[in-house]
Order: C-alpha cells, then structure tokens, then sequence
C-alpha cells in the first residue's frame, strides 16, 4: 500500500494545475464567505441570522474548485491513457482507488481546513462593522464555542466527503467532462429543484436527500429544531451518497477493461 500512496501522491502533485486548484479551494471559500459577511446586517434591535454558518457560507463555491481536484485525479488519466500504465504497474485496481482515495482526502482536508478557518477569521474582522456584536446577541464565531468547532469541523469534513464523491463518479463515467457535470449536477441541481417545487413535503424531502442541503446541515448552530434533519445526520446523508459512488466506481473499475 506505501507504493501506491507515494505513486499517486506523485502523480497528483505533479499533474499541471493541482496546485492552483487548492489554492481555488481556500481562496474562493474565504472571498465569498467575506463577501456573505459584509452583504448583511444587522440592526440594533437584533436580527435571526446564525453567524457561524453565515461565515462558512464559501464552502458552497469552494466545493466547486474540491470536485474539479478529485475528478482531475483520475479523469485525466483515463483521457491520456495513462490509467493503462498506472494498472499494469500496479495490477490491485481496488488498492489503486484505494490510494487515491486517501492522498485526495488528506490534500483536501489540508486545503479545507485552511480554508475553514480563513472564513471564521474574515467573519470575525467583518462582522462587527455589519451590527453583529455581543450586545446584539451575535457573538462573534469562535472556535471555543462547541458549536462553531462542531460546524468548521464537519465543513472541512464535508469538502473531503464532496472530494471522495467526485473520485468515484468520475472513476465510474471516466470521462472528466462528463464527471464534472455530475458531480455539479448533484450539488446544485436538488436546491435549485426544491425551490421551483411549491409542495412543502416535496421540498422537504428533495432537501432531506441533496447532497449539499443535507451536508451543509452540519454548519448550523441556531434553530435545529427547524431543520429537515439533524447537522450529523445530514452529514451522514452526504455520506452514504459518497460511499454509493465509491463503491460504484470501485465495481466497474474491477469489472471492466481500462
């Protein structure tokens, strides 16, 4: 397992435009959530808005930058050929995904992780000139806070979940176009359905299944009893979408020619 770790780590970070995809992953997850954090305000008499899931709003877009890292994985293997070699090389097809696996999710817990804690720190720079202020009921998010390490926690876990997702839609379409498309599809196409619905069961069922609805539910920290399901839950929905795409990946990797 060491020799395909350290292949695919040389593969990875060595493939043109990795280097800046992570830094997209961080960059564009702390430009929106301070943008999001200057956009609103809050007036003296109080306002309902959860602070520390509006700091983390970024991770929205930066998801985007995420699914083009892990289909880059191996999509741009299958469209040089190069998978043949990587297999022939290392005939475990399952110990290769395997290994890709775990070098993408480390490269995006690292990036994610930066990220997160980036838009805390630009929240809490940007905030108080938008009236969130202790005195208004709006502390600033702060680590310390159970909720707020609970919330950046599981949004550096949901960039890794997105990252694994990605892996193996795009290891079973093999096409990067075409796993992109997915994988964005997933995403963004469920919210967007939710809100043309006008049944509110249909909408809170579409939000119960969506992979970004249901994950970013760990971000919350205010008013969880509104929720469709709870903030782990619904990171335990994007989970079981994630492992249902490796395991289909995995499958037609084994079962089919490169």
């Amino acid at each position: 397992m060491r020799r395909h770790l350290h292949a695919e780590w040389t593969k990875l970070r060595t493939v043109p435009g990795t280097g800046w995809l992570l830094l997209a992953v961080a960059g564009l997850t702390v430009a929106l959530s301070a943008l999001a954090a200057a956009a609103v305000t809050c007036p003296s008499t109080g306002c309902g808005t959860d602070t520390t899931k509006l700091s983390l709003t970024g991770v929205q877009l930066g998801q985007a930058a995420v699914a083009l890292l892990a289909v880059l994985g191996i999509g741009g293997e299958y469209g040089t050929g190069m998978i043949h070699t990587t297999l022939t090389a290392m005939p475990g097809r399952t110990t290769v995904l395997t290994a890709k696996a775990t070098v993408l999710a480390g490269l995006t817990m690292a990036a994610g992780t930066v990220a997160v804690l980036g838009s805390v720190l630009a929240a809490r720079l940007i905030l108080p000139g938008s009236g969130f202020t202790s005195a208004h009921g709006h502390p600033l998010p702060s680590l310390a806070d159970g909720a707020t390490l609970r919330a950046a926690a599981g949004s550096v876990l949901y960039l890794m979940l997105i990252a694994l997702l990605s892996l193996g839609v795009a290891t079973a379409v093999r096409d990067s176009a075409a796993a992109v498309g997915t994988v964005l599809g997933l995403l963004y196409l469920f919210p967007i359905i939710g809100h043309v619905v006008s049944d509110p069961h249909w909408q809170r069922r579409l939000w119960q299944i969506s992979p970004m609805n249901a994950g970013l539910a760990i971000q919350s920290t205010t008013q969880l009893r509104s929720l469709p399901l709870t903030p782990w839950a619904g990171l335990g929905v994007l989970a079981a979408w994630t492992a249902a795409a490796l395991l289909c990946g995995g499958l037609l990797l084994r079962l089919r020619d490169a």
